[in-house]
């Protein structure tokens, strides 16, 4: 099975160092280089097989949003697994709407980096459980996202925002009834519910189209 390639990018290197020792431990991961300047990720992407970029969101001369915007633009296929210390809401949302595939926090242990990773991998988003919180804290407030005026929605429930939470961290209907102390049909009904309002098919229809209209 080919490793999931991974390129590593922070400008600090005892970070670099830490993060490349903790992720060759991963079975099935593969570090293949670590850069302390962003400037030097284009460059490096264009030389090497690359799966993922794993960056950092505050570095000098290229942060990690304009990072990802540049690679999303040149390098479609790459996708970007955001590492910070920032919980703000609103760089949450500026990270996904650059096309960020992830969202880690950096206390986060080898478990968590791990399943993000294998995540992102699958062509799947990840967010931390944090990010989440923050992200669902926020007002529901639909705007217009480069200029494209998004359909009329129906106003989502406050259950239905717990739904939306869960459903990101990837649990299972069972699951979230258990959390929800309801149904697995009342789940069913919500996510259903959730579908139509929002217009889209599937959980990652619901987080992309969330996060791109700021229902987060």
């Amino acid at each position: 099975m080919t490793p999931i390639r991974l390129l590593l990018t922070d400008d600090h290197e005892i970070i670099l160092d830490s993060l490349s020792l903790l992720l060759t431990r991963i079975e099935g991961v593969e570090v293949v280089g670590t850069l302390n300047d962003s400037r030097d990720v284009m460059g490096f992407l264009g030389d090497h097989e690359v799966d993922i970029v794993l960056s950092d969101m505050n570095m000098p001369h290229l942060d990690g949003i304009n990072l990802t915007l540049k690679i999303r633009q040149q390098f479609p296929r790459i996708k970007v697994l955001m590492l910070t210390v920032s919980e703000d809401a609103d760089s949450i949302r500026e990270a996904f709407r650059a096309g960020i595939s992830g969202y880690v926090m950096k206390k986060a242990g080898k478990a968590e980096l791990e399943k993000a990773v294998k995540t992102v991998a699958r062509g799947e988003k990840y967010f931390s459980e944090s990010v989440m919180t923050q992200l669902v804290a926020l007002p529901v407030s639909p705007v217009r996202v480069l200029d494209e005026a998004p359909a009329p929605l129906s106003p989502l429930t406050d259950r239905e925002l717990e739904v939306i939470r869960l459903v990101a961290q990837e649990l299972s209907t069972n699951a979230i009834a258990e959390k929800l102390f309801i149904s697995p049909g009342t789940v069913e009904t919500h996510r259903h519910n959730i579908l139509r309002k929002l217009a889209v098919k599937n959980s990652i229809g619901i987080i992309k189209y969330a996060v791109r209209h700021g229902l987060l």
